[in-house]
């Protein structure tokens, strides 16, 4: 069988595999012609990563645009509505999950006794530290300022999505109260980008193998397995935790609430996922999440471009899990016993965080910062996670990702829509 035929999710699953094999049997100092693996693996790694940041801005900007064009007031409201409550409480739910299964598990205490020497904090905590012991709970507040750049074109250099956003919904908004040529005018040059940010999007998908096998090689070669050991009972808590969300609860709201098969679903969603887990990027795989959903799961781009772009934005169920059992996992670790109003306060600071600083870099350290602070604990407690920390945002981003995806289908089919996925 020629390899083109073998289907996308199929060559990247291929892809991992490969990876994982290859980053455990070379390590950083492994060469070529004086030429260290890593630093390949990187190259194409970042080569791929920037192909889809690449297309993001246009891909935002025509997609929200062309959707808002045949949206009326009544409309859009009713979609943000449901939009924002499917948000809040997949993320509120994802956060109870974590915090049931780090309870369960008690990650933090090996042999009844509190994690915290039996670890040791990582070499990386005063670089961490620098870099994110500066923020603080008035990051959350910000997010209202990020909503209205001063300068649009700034903010899309810069990857600021949610003025990004803003500004297309408003700008749509209004294209959709034009008249005669104008209005047709703008119609078709929206619609002919959005095509053929779709047909780039194709183009870069067919590399997508080869970007996930740089990626993860990369990953493997530096985390390797033995680093694992100490932390396996959070990294467990976690990962079934994640599990529980992906596997059974979003599974139940395509089921019952949007009455799709969640099993075409997952099939359809495979490359975004998989591309989402090698990248550790909600925003960098949304090109192909929307691929995806549009063609493979058949939303309209009027609800995909709504809902899409907001929940990579926005809706972080799998960060929130994350923020939650890490912040618990540290209260155990050093010997912390939290009652049920600081455990509370940690549910509402982690959906708060999840939403509020998710377009800051390093995002879910900077959120655990804010949480530890809130619960009275040091910073330098977010060594204790970072040996771990890159897989489990594999995971977590890819979690992000399938409930965008299953936002975009339950809406669609609230507003009346059929879909591929009956």
């Amino acid at each position: 069988m020629a390899v083109n035929k073998i289907a996308l999710h199929w060559q990247i699953l291929i892809a991992l595999g490969l990876a994982v094999v290859t980053g455990l049997v070379l390590d950083e100092s492994s060469t070529i012609f004086g030429i260290s693996f890593f630093s390949i693996f990187v190259f194409f790694g970042t080569l791929f990563l920037n192909a889809l940041k690449m297309l993001i801005v246009p891909l935002v900007t025509a997609s929200i645009i062309t959707g808002m064009m045949g949206l009326n007031s009544d409309t859009l409201g009713r979609l943000g509505t449901k939009t924002i409550l499917y948000y809040a409480s997949t993320s509120l739910v994802a956060i109870l999950i974590g915090l049931f299964f780090v309870n369960l598990l008690q990650p933090g205490i090996i042999d009844g006794e509190p994690a915290r020497d039996i670890i040791g904090l990582s070499s990386q905590t005063e670089e961490v530290v620098s870099n994110v012991g500066d923020k603080g709970a008035g990051d959350i507040a910000e997010v209202l300022l990020r909503m209205v750049p001063p300068n649009i074109v700034t903010a899309a250099a810069e990857g600021q999505m949610l003025g990004l956003i803003f500004f297309s919904l408003i700008f749509g908004f209004f294209v959709s109260r034009l008249k005669g040529a104008p209005a047709q005018a703008h119609k078709n040059f929206w619609q002919g980008l959005l095509n053929i940010m779709m047909m780039m999007t194709e183009l870069i998908m067919k590399f997508a193998p080869i970007g996930v096998f740089a990626l993860v090689t990369k990953v493997i070669m530096v985390s390797g397995i033995d680093a694992f050991e100490p932390l396996a009972l959070f990294f467990v808590s976690v990962i079934l935790a994640l599990g529980v969300h992906l596997l059974l609860f979003l599974p139940a709201i395509l089921r019952y609430l949007a009455r799709v098969s969640p099993t075409k679903h997952f099939k359809a969603m495979l490359p975004a996922l998989l591309t989402a887990f090698s990248t550790s990027s909600s925003s960098a795989t949304l090109p192909i999440t929307m691929d995806c959903v549009e063609n493979r799961a058949g939303v309209s781009n009027q609800v995909s471009g709504f809902t899409l772009p907001l929940g990579a934005t926005i809706n972080m169920d799998g960060t929130a899990l994350y923020e939650c059992v890490a912040a618990m996992f540290i209260a155990q670790a050093y010997g912390i016993s939290l009652d049920i109003t600081t455990q509370f306060t940690i549910v509402l600071v982690a959906l708060l965080t999840s939403i509020g600083v998710a377009g800051i870099p390093s995002a879910s350290l900077v959120a655990i910062t804010i949480i530890l602070a809130a619960i009275g604990l040091p910073l330098e407690a977010i060594g204790l996670i970072l040996v771990v920390d890159r897989v489990l945002d594999m995971c977590r981003t890819a979690v992000n990702v399938f409930s965008d995806s299953c936002a975009a289908v339950t809406i669609a089919r609230l507003e009346g829509e059929e879909t591929r996925l009956l």
